[in-house]
């Protein structure tokens, strides 16, 4: 039987302070990590640092270090991280922290009066879990200490660290006892949380498409079919609706809604039918959108980012594979085709999508007709534009019919295959380092290891679990499969190379900072490793803190150098830059001469434009007056003849008359 020693315990602050004392803070609010570092690792010294100085000092209100020096930057943000934390928190943190990184610290601190100490059993009160790992079962130790003797608070918060040389291995997946009538075994199906109720829609059993809704209570893990009631008549969907059985749709919970959008139906329409289920009426319509609606399909992506709808991808009626992108907004019901610059994926359906940080849409894994694919590609929601980041870590293999779903920074990937075998690995990306772990390895043909399976975020006595349902492997699944509760245990194991040290120094940090918002809101569950020797462990903290001091060294000289070809780079930008300012003066003269003279040819024009205009009135005033010239020399010329004929006329009178005895004068008056 164990046995170990155990405190009566100092009480706060004089706790604190013994703790503080002895992790090697010598009592000023400008204590380094050096004295720490020597006995911890420096994850754990950094974390320490900034407990420290919120108990001792209170909230950072430093500016960030502007200087290239990771470790002060690690420190200031390790700090800064914890906001407005009370220092009675942060002592009692401090404390819980130090006792699992050194169990027995008290009993060797040197600086305080030794108080009574009592033999315990170790065994008393004592939970043991197995833990497979690599296919070997080790037992898993967790232990509630006393503080202050008193009984330990209710632990319902579970921390998830990763930091330097660690990753946080999740308990085993476990098969629920579950009640009432299990629904017909399916995969392809669409799952939803919504208050701790998984509801299950649709689904394919034997190439037979299914429409039932079915409902497991994991507060009682209870199964019980939802009576859908026959609509009435609404704006939205104006006679009742009748559903059709689908498979490879997406269900999505919306407020009291259920969304079903698209899927394989037996007569496929040609547009992607977007159908809600009413909670509170329990009853079904199908949804008027707007806009270009994208063609009808089943295995694709639907992801919920506020309050629209991303599609990606999927194969249509003629199993043609996808890889447009369509948004729907809910609050419009308005479709919009995005035309995303960058390389998309490659036309592929029954891959996993994530959003992380509200802006950045996730792309893992899929399959065409041939393959299947374990590529991860990134669209920026803000810029549309794709990307295809480098991956780290233990990179899954290629699967197809996989599912996901993110807590905080991790997006679990369960399940898909390889039109070989299932995939039995359950594996963890970090969204913001890109970096994959295993998680945990089911043995044998079990429903985790199929195609179609659907994985939700459920809670169950205040925590949060992994829900699996159904899938594909040879035969179908209708078991809520398995569970997983996000309990985490520490385990050393190699960071890989190809993370950076600041990235390391900065992880734990920031994973810190979600913890303790959690932490402020409830109480944190501790983790004590059991039968710690102090010796290995101080020099395995040795070896991390070398390997951490050579690493930033060489990042260190990498980032000088990299410095000096930026600051080269800048002063041949700043003189290009010069140059192209001066050409830029030169040609916005010319520029203006060029305007002027336009300017003066426009005027020049313009006057000429009128000196044409004159002339030409003056040449028509000109032809007026030559046809009047030529109408009075006609005149002129009929006068002239006038006259002439007259004159002859005259002279042949007088002849004739004189001849006939006319008198001269008589012929004058006569004519």
């Amino acid at each position: 039987m164990a046995m170990a020693r155990a405190s009566s315990g100092l009480a706060y602050p004089e706790r604190f302070y013994a703790a503080a004392s002895y992790a090697g803070f010598d009592g000023s609010p400008n204590s380094s990590t050096r004295g720490v570092s020597s006995k911890f690792s420096s994850d754990v010294a950094l974390l320490l640092y900034g407990l420290y100085q919120q108990a001792t000092v209170g909230p950072c209100t430093l500016p960030k270090p502007r200087g290239w020096n990771p470790v002060e930057h690690s420190k200031w943000t390790s700090w800064q991280g914890l906001g407005k934390m009370a220092s009675a928190e942060a002592m009692r943190l401090f404390v819980k922290i130090l006792e699992e990184e050194d169990p027995g610290w008290y009993s060797r601190a040197s600086d305080y009066v030794a108080e009574p100490v009592v033999d315990v059993e170790m065994n008393q009160n004592l939970k043991v879990d197995p833990v497979i790992e690599n296919g070997n079962s080790y037992p898993e130790t967790k232990t509630i200490s006393t503080e202050n003797g008193s009984p330990p608070e209710t632990q319902d918060k579970d921390v998830v660290l990763e930091g330097l040389a660690s990753v946080a291995v999740y308990d085993q997946w476990v098969a629920p006892s579950v009640s009432g009538q299990r629904p017909k075994a399916r995969y392809e199906h669409g799952a939803a949380v919504v208050n701790d109720r998984m509801y299950i829609f649709g689904g394919n059993h034997n190439g037979r498409y299914l429409n039932d809704l079915q409902v497991l209570d994991s507060r009682s893990w209870t199964w019980s079919k939802v009576e859908v009631k026959a609509g009435e008549n609404s704006s939205e969907s104006p006679s009742p609706l009748a559903i059709t059985p689908c498979a490879g749709h997406t269900l999505i919970a919306w407020g009291s809604k259920l969304l079903s959008v698209a899927g394989h139906t037996k007569d496929p329409s040609e547009i992607i039918q977007v159908k809600a289920f009413d909670l509170q009426t329990s009853t079904w319509s199908a949804m008027k959108t707007y806009g270009k609606a994208p063609v009808s399909r089943g295995g694709q992506s639907v992801t919920l980012v506020g309050t629209s709808l991303v599609i990606f991808g999927g194969q249509d009626g003629k199993r043609a594979l996808l890889n447009d992108l369509h948004i729907l907004d809910l609050e419009t019901m308005t479709w919009d085709e995005i035309d995303a610059v960058g390389t998309p994926p490659s036309p592929r359906s029954d891959h996993a999508a994530a959003i992380h940080a509200e802006r950045y849409l996730l792309i893992f894994g899929g399959g065409s007709h041939a393959s299947c694919f374990n590529d991860l590609h990134v669209l920026d929601l803000q810029t549309m534009e794709w990307s295809r980041p480098i991956q780290q870590g233990d990179i899954p293999a290629p699967r197809a019919g996989h599912a996901g779903v993110t807590v905080g920074e991790n997006w679990f990937i369960v399940g898909g295959g390889d039109n070989k075998s299932g995939v039995s690995e359950t594996v963890v990306l970090n969204m913001s380092t890109l970096v994959w772990s295993i998680v945990t390895t089911v043995q044998g043909r079990i429903p985790l290891a199929s195609e179609g399976l659907s994985l939700v975020v459920s809670s169950y006595n205040g925590e949060d679990i992994l829900v699996a349902f159904g899938g594909y492997n040879g035969r179908y699944s209708n078991e809520p499969s398995h569970k997983s509760t996000l309990q985490p245990k520490i385990m050393e194991t190699p960071v890989p190379d190809s993370v950076s040290a600041v990235h390391n120094a900065t992880n734990p940090t920031r994973d810190l900072e979600s913890e303790l918002e959690g932490g402020q809101e409830g109480n944190i569950r501790e983790i004590v490793m059991d039968d710690v020797d102090s010796d290995p462990k101080k020099n395995r903290s040795e070896e991390n803190i070398e390997r951490l001091i050579a690493t930033l060294k060489a990042e260190k000289d990498d980032l000088e150098s990299s410095l000096s070809k930026e600051k080269l780079q800048y002063l041949q930008l700043k003189q290009e830059l010069a140059d192209a300012e001066i050409r830029n003066t030169d040609l916005y003269k010319e520029l203006q001469s060029v305007r002027g003279q336009l300017a003066a040819e426009q005027s020049r024009c313009f006057k000429l434009e009128v000196d044409v205009a004159e002339l030409r009135q003056k040449l028509q005033t000109m032809e007026t007056l030559q046809k009047e010239l030529e109408l009075l020399q006609r005149q002129k010329a009929a006068s002239e003849q006038a006259a002439l004929s007259a004159k002859q006329r005259q002279g042949s009178g007088g002849v004739w008359g004189w001849l006939a005895g006319t008198p001269p004068n008589q012929i004058s008056e006569d004519a």
